[in-house]
């Protein structure tokens, strides 16, 4: 007889990003059962759970993602859909963009679109952070994937493209509009996939051409529809660098010892920082698959087609991983190797051929670059304002977007990458 279990689906909407964990601190356990919106789950955290999350003998993707989900965030039949040889042919499109020269170039427009910001912003009164940082980064992602994005358009679609994001986890007024930003993108796109595939737009050679002209494991190219959901999910995880990027901020202010030693052109602590802003502050919070086959591990029975999550935020604060884990030290990153199943925030296992994310080095490149902008290309105030953001929120940000006045330009520093491999 299957376990009787009372839903939590209203103690994870009260709790947000810290149910698993505090539930995993309850039961004693990395592991344990629960029934969210009337089905059955079981819920894990720690990197040993991740490597288990992560082994494509044990578990799937298909059928993982609820439509809500995928009709919001991810689009449907995209990469993050998909299992074994459908899944590895595409994952490698993804991954032959992601190369240093590709992400400097990437870094580079974004710096070029960050200059241009700041002269704007010394002569308005105010800047929500995150909202400009959005337009930054779309505008950027659009010129280097090749797709035609006019200057009157550009924060229309990085909204879009930010509300397909704030629709995670959201009920109500939230998720449709998530929805809504989701259709009319993917038409956008799909007309820039006709262009491409008929000649009109000669950007072959350029990331949303290269996707545009992608044929599956079976020599075809994918359904307009289908390519356009994949060229989004190269548009759409670059303008949600702009949480990190108000995050980012958010540290900078909060702790000025920080903030003091990144000018010194410390290129390590950089990335220390970069790295600490990702396990720190909340973004994803959990993900999702399915059981291939039955498997038993650690006394429970993961039967086939159950849908487990891992908790990503709890991970990334296991006390047992990352001691003092609500400190924020970026010099915990000093000595450590990048491991794949503890510092987990865009998921964990293989770059190429697992379901980590393919954009993990683009991200760490471009919150680097955007840092290096606030420490050494403006000075700036931060005024009062509300800051405080709540775990409850899912995605979570700060309420205000992190205001600053007074932006004046400074110096502009070199660009320079800081992606690892």
């Amino acid at each position: 007889m299957p376990l009787e279990l009372p839903d939590s689906t209203l103690a994870l909407l009260r709790e947000g990003y810290t149910w698993i964990q505090g539930q995993c601190e309850r039961h004693g356990s990395d592991v344990f059962r629960a029934r969210l919106a009337g089905r059955e789950v079981i819920c894990m955290r720690g990197a040993e759970a991740a490597r288990l999350f992560y082994d494509p003998a044990r578990f799937q993707r298909a059928g993982a993602a609820p439509k809500r989900i995928q009709k919001s965030l991810f689009g449907e039949r995209g990469v993050q859909t998909l299992d074994g040889q459908a899944h590895a042919h595409r994952k490698a499109m993804f991954m032959s963009l992601m190369t240093p020269e590709g992400i400097d170039h990437l870094v580079n427009l974004h710096e070029r679109n960050w200059h241009a910001a700041i002269t704007d912003w010394e002569t308005r009164e105010q800047v929500v952070l995150s909202d400009e940082a959005q337009e930054i980064l779309c505008k950027a992602v659009c010129a280097w994937a090749g797709v035609p994005l006019d200057a009157a358009e550009a924060r229309e679609r990085a909204t879009q493209l930010g509300h397909m994001v704030d629709a995670f986890g959201a009920l109500g007024p939230r998720h449709w509009r998530g929805r809504m930003a989701r259709k009319r993108t993917e038409a956008w796109i799909e007309d820039f996939v006709h262009a491409v595939r008929s000649g009109e737009l000669p950007v072959a050679e350029l990331p949303g051409g290269i996707v545009a002209l992608h044929r599956g494991p079976d020599g075809r190219l994918l359904e307009p529809r289908v390519a356009a959901v994949e060229i989004l999910n190269l548009l759409r995880p670059t303008v949600a660098i702009a949480t990190y990027v108000a995050f980012a901020a958010l540290a900078l202010h909060e702790f000025p010892g920080v903030r003091r030693r990144l000018p010194s052109g410390n290129g390590k602590y950089l990335r220390w920082f970069v790295q600490e802003v990702r396990r720190y502050y909340p973004f994803g919070p959990f993900l999702g698959a399915r059981v291939r086959q039955a498997f038993e591990w650690r006394g429970h029975e993961f039967s086939e087609g159950l849908l487990v999550l891992l908790d990503i935020y709890g991970t990334n604060h296991d006390a047992r991983l990352w001691p003092d884990p609500d400190a924020f030290r970026p010099e915990r990153f000093r000595d450590r190797q990048g491991g794949a199943y503890d510092c987990i925030p865009q998921g964990g296992g293989e770059h190429y051929a697992g379901h980590r994310c393919a954009g993990e080095w683009l991200t760490i490149a471009l919150l680097g670059s955007a840092v290096r902008q606030l420490t050494g290309a403006m000075s700036y105030q931060v005024p009062e304002q509300r800051l405080a953001y709540s775990l409850r929120r899912m995605p979570t940000r700060p309420p205000s977007g992190f205001v600053i006045t007074n932006v004046r330009a400074t110096r502009r520093p070199a660009a320079r990458s800081i992606a690892a491999r």
